[in-house]
């Protein structure tokens, strides 16, 4: 081509000095051919100003194009496009990882068509030093012609670049922007109700993370308020601000926020929820997942709804702020909720607690009634049910009487209630067989072999306990031979009768100690006396109670 502008005498940066004479037709072959080396060669400029020591990207002006290099005009150096360098391109894009201050200078983009033509794009990069004292410098602004934007609205420049970009901080004269006067969505601040002292530098931060590094990335943009037909605000039709919403601990529950958005389409359509200071799309997506869909209604009102789905809720998230935002072309609202475990788990939980409570009192009051009243319970059931007991045993006596038989004038009364009340009792009123001494044995037989045969006969041995026993220094035969059994094989129970106050028992044997230890003794008592056969007293109630099942045949 460039053979061609020769031969027909153009230089084709000096084509404007030219005059051409249209009947000469000669000319236009190498007009067409002009034409075509201007395509071929045209050169476009742009110019970008960056930060130092942060991440930046160029985009080439051109696109649509099968190849992008990039060249260094200083030294006409090729720049990469190993992802590993400082300094290297992708594509359209020309990447710092980070900015340096030696980057400033004039890059070229050369991209090439698929007819092959090929254009050339001068690029000027501009890196600014940090400065300590000042927090963005004003040179640092998206674009450099800023126009007006929509009302309430400023977008962060060339976030879009950067594919994973964090959470963006907004700043307006070095100062972090807070409060609920704005609002950050995806690339976008939002401000309420915005006024003339709104106006000014912007400034969008965030992090971008490439090959485990992580760059800060700040771009500045101006905002002045535009006057235009404004679209109706929002509304949020549920939840109201403020309002309380029950759940169960453990359980999931979905929270709902419906909003009306404006009249036809909008430029913005968002309704979204925030949990504390985080938005849904930050929060733990194991607990946490948010759904959004936008609907119309009759009259081409705008709706749109965000349900907010808690997997399990925790302690943690009933001390927490539930917001959702709803927000379009001209402002945004909120309405915050709040969680609450359910009355009906409260009410579940009171009614389990005085419910242990009842439980708890009806077992002390069992105690209570089973200490005090067991032996009425089994006396009034053998008498409702009269129970025998049909085992054979092997036994004759239900029980074997022991006694002082030396007994001196304190002893007669124990006499008297050995041989005549005793068995009236037992015997008479409540059908037992008793074994007493004196009485079941028979002239002639060995009294010894006589006693421990009566013994190992009987259920039960009832001992007398008397100040004679007690200051006797040695037991009487059938007394050792009742302990024996007693404490030994274990397979005929005693029941000691105490029929006077006898103090401490240190002078008792230690058999007999020990039994009395164990169960206690039954004690007669002076107001007993005046009707010593009544069967109902407490006295004979605990005999009774402690005397075994009578024993009845099966045949």
């Amino acid at each position: 081509m460039q053979e061609t502008a020769k031969q027909c005498k153009i230089d084709p940066f000096r084509v404007s000095n030219y005059s051409f004479n249209l009947r000469n037709m000669t000319w236009i072959p190498c007009l067409i051919l002009l034409s075509i080396f201007f395509l071929s060669v045209s050169i476009t400029s742009e110019s970008f100003d960056a930060m130092e020591g942060e991440a930046f990207v160029v985009k080439c002006p051109k696109r649509n194009s099968l190849t992008f290099k990039w060249y260094h005009m200083e030294g006409n150096k090729t720049i990469p496009a190993d992802e590993g360098a400082r300094i290297h391109s992708s594509g359209r894009f020309l990447w710092f990882l980070p900015t340096a201050k030696e980057d400033s200078g004039y890059y070229t983009c050369v991209t090439q068509y698929s007819n092959n033509l090929t254009t050339h794009s001068r690029v000027s990069v501009m890196v600014y030093p940090y400065e300590r004292d000042i927090c963005f410098p004003s040179q640092i602004r998206y674009p450099k012609d800023t126009g007006t934007f929509i009302s309430g609205r400023v977008v962060c420049p060339t976030i879009d670049n950067y594919e994973n970009a964090t959470l963006v901080h907004w700043y307006k004269d070095c100062k972090l922007l807070q409060g609920k006067k704005y609002f950050s969505w995806n690339k976008y601040l939002y401000i309420k109700a915005p006024v003339k002292t709104d106006e000014g530098y912007y400034t969008c931060q965030f992090t971008y993370t490439h090959s485990g590094n992580e760059y800060n990335v700040s771009a500045t943009r101006l905002f002045v308020i535009k006057n235009i037909s404004e679209p109706k605000s929002p509304q949020i039709i549920f939840p109201e601000d403020n309002d309380v919403i029950e759940v169960v601990l453990g359980a999931p529950v979905n929270i709902s926020c419906k909003a009306f958005l404006g009249i036809g389409n909008q430029n913005v359509e968002v309704v979204t929820w925030d949990v504390g200071d985080l938005q849904a799309k930050y929060l733990d997506p194991l607990r946490f997942q948010e759904d959004y869909h936008r609907f119309s209604g009759t009259f081409k009102e705008r709706y749109g709804e965000a349900v907010l789905r808690v997997t399990e809720v925790k302690q943690e998230d009933l001390q927490s702020n539930f917001t959702c935002v709803a927000l379009n072309a001209k402002e945004y609202i909120m309405a915050t909720v709040t969680l609450q475990e359910s009355c009906e788990v409260n009410h579940h939980r009171t009614y389990m607690i005085i419910g242990f409570l009842i439980l708890l009192v009806m077992i002390v009051l069992l105690i209570v009634f089973y200490h005090f009243f067991l032996i009425d319970i089994v006396l009034l059931y053998r008498k409702i049910f009269n129970p025998y007991t049909t085992k054979d045993d092997g036994k004759m006596y239900d029980a074997y009487v022991i006694y002082p038989t030396d007994a001196t004038s304190k002893a007669n009364f124990v006499d008297d209630f050995v041989h005549q009340i005793l068995p009236d009792v037992l015997e008479n009123k409540c059908g037992y067989k008793l074994c007493i001494y004196g009485r079941e044995i028979f002239p002639g037989e060995d009294v010894a072999n006589a006693i421990e045969t009566r013994i190992q006969k009987s259920r039960r041995s009832i001992i007398i306990l008397t100040p004679k026993l007690i200051h006797c220094k040695e037991f009487a035969y059938d007394q050792h031979i009742a302990l024996h059994c007693a404490l030994i094989q274990d397979d005929i129970k005693a029941i000691v009768l105490e029929m006077e106050t006898n103090g401490d028992y240190k002078e008792l044997q230690e058999s007999l100690r020990y039994i009395i230890k164990q169960q206690g003794t039954i004690k007669w008592k002076k107001k007993y006396t005046a009707h010593p056969g009544y069967l109902n007293s407490k006295f004979w109630k605990h005999v009774r109670y402690h005397m075994p099942l009578r024993y009845k045949p099966s045949h």
